[in-house]
């Protein structure tokens, strides 16, 4: 009965984690009287790309790859298409996937501290955060059913 659950909830993470990517996950500026501009994943990775196309690779790579392909990687376990020893692998890019909310916490917290600018979350960082650990903790789900032998 686990099973169909998280295979649904891993699935709607394929409509989720596009969203995310494209939601504001803080509003910045740099003093109080103008307005604050929105910055999302997408259009964080762009301008990155900008100014430094490897870190913009690096991004692109914890926020958006790493994440898809966990899920695509749960998904086809879910379905019974592979086998579970995939199960290894998809924790690594879940890890990777965590690196990159810690770091835009990090980054809100600096940009904070430094007194210069504004810096406010947004509703994307709640969701993508709640995307990574509703990822994160089917994988948890998944390895324990494939440990118990009820996924096969």
């Amino acid at each position: 009965m686990l099973r169909p659950a998280l295979t649904l909830l891993n699935l709607s993470l394929f409509v989720l984690f596009p969203l995310a990517w494209i939601a504001p996950l803080m509003r910045a500026g740099l003093l109080p009287l103008f307005g604050l501009s929105e910055i999302s994943v997408l259009s964080g990775i762009l301008a990155l790309w900008q100014e430094d196309a490897p870190l913009a690779i690096a991004v692109a790579l914890f926020a958006i790859v790493a994440p898809i392909l966990k899920t695509a990687g749960l998904a086809l376990i879910h379905l019974r298409l592979t086998d579970n020893r995939l199960l290894g692998p998809l924790t690594a890019l879940g890890k990777l996937a965590m690196a990159d909310v810690f770091l835009v916490a990090i980054y809100i917290t600096l940009a904070r501290g430094v007194g210069v600018g504004r810096v406010e979350t947004a509703w994307g960082l709640w969701l993508f955060t709640g995307c990574v650990v509703a990822s994160f903790v089917i994988s948890l789900a998944t390895s324990a059913l494939a440990k118990r032998g009820a996924l096969g």
